[in-house]
């Protein structure tokens, strides 16, 4: 079993994307108590990874958008920074991408898988970084982003899936464990937001900490009913994440949260009415013992 794990929140590249979209059928009277959008009706999103040192195993939940988007995309889907912010991250928790063992990756939408990508130079071919990585996907999410639906092909990158089966070091999982990841770490399977998300459970001395991705993505989605104009299965997903988050009440848990602008993780708690929240926040973890 493990020891003490550390666990490091990773910023990647930033984004605004429309409070409408995020929201789903939210109107923007109630969205707005919760973060602010710009002239733009935009609001900040993080791209957030996580780093977890597990004995001399470095493992990355995700991986941001990264940079691979050519000036005008990146301009459309609201990315802030030129460079690959995720790498400049890594080095200032003293880490680089060819350090790391495995990366986990909940989907593959491009705000979560375009930092497996080297930043954009005209007239190069993508390349994967994270040499030394094996990477680990849902089997249903991997389908899913090689066959994806009218509605969401634009959320994927179409190189991306041969680029990780070409490396050699691709596992897909179709159960609650992977060969790669081990059995300390347990996973749940969530169709929701999109077929065969992701999450994984990190066991904690101080509860677990869950890496949700993009079933409850910041606090402002904790609120059951809030979903995302992006989920394919609204209700679903609300039913998905009502299981989630009184399974954490019940052991005190946590949840990491890869789009919060604000804060990389939060502790389930319920108020007095019966709706969740976060009663203990991190802005960051830094090297944090789990």
């Amino acid at each position: 079993t493990m020891g003490h794990p550390r666990a490091w929140s990773i910023l990647g590249n930033s984004q605004r994307l429309d409070g409408g979209a995020m929201f789903g059928n939210a109107p923007r009277a109630l969205w707005r108590k919760w973060v602010e959008p710009d002239e733009l009706n935009r609001i900040p999103l993080a791209c957030r990874a996580l780093l977890i040192e597990d004995g001399n195993r470095k493992i990355l939940f995700e991986t941001g958008i990264g940079a691979f988007f050519p000036p005008q995309l990146r301009d459309r889907f609201g990315v802030q920074e030129e460079r690959h912010a995720l790498l400049d991250s890594l080095q200032r928790a003293g880490f680089s991408d060819a350090d790391i063992d495995c990366v986990v990756l909940s989907h593959l939408h491009f705000d979560h898988a375009g930092g497996l990508l080297s930043a954009y130079e005209p007239e190069e071919p993508m390349r994967l970084l994270f040499p030394n990585a094996n990477f680990v996907v849902s089997w249903d999410a991997f389908q899913r982003a090689k066959h994806p639906h009218a509605r969401d092909r634009k959320s994927f990158i179409p190189e991306l899936q041969g680029l990780l089966q070409e490396s050699g070091r691709l596992e897909l999982v179709k159960g609650h464990r992977s060969d790669v990841l081990g059995a300390d770490y347990k996973l749940w399977l969530s169709d929701g937001h999109t077929p065969g998300l992701m999450l994984t459970e990190i066991p904690g001395d101080d509860g677990p900490l869950v890496f949700a991705a993009d079933l409850i993505p910041g606090r402002a989605w904790m609120h059951l009913p809030i979903t995302m104009g992006y989920d394919r299965y609204p209700e679903r997903l609300i039913d998905e994440k009502t299981d989630l988050l009184n399974r954490l009440l019940e052991q005190n848990g946590r949840l990491f949260f890869t789009h919060d602008h604000e804060m990389a993780a939060g502790r389930v708690a319920k108020d007095d009415k019966g709706r969740f929240f976060a009663s203990e926040t991190w802005a960051e973890l830094d090297g944090t013992t789990l």
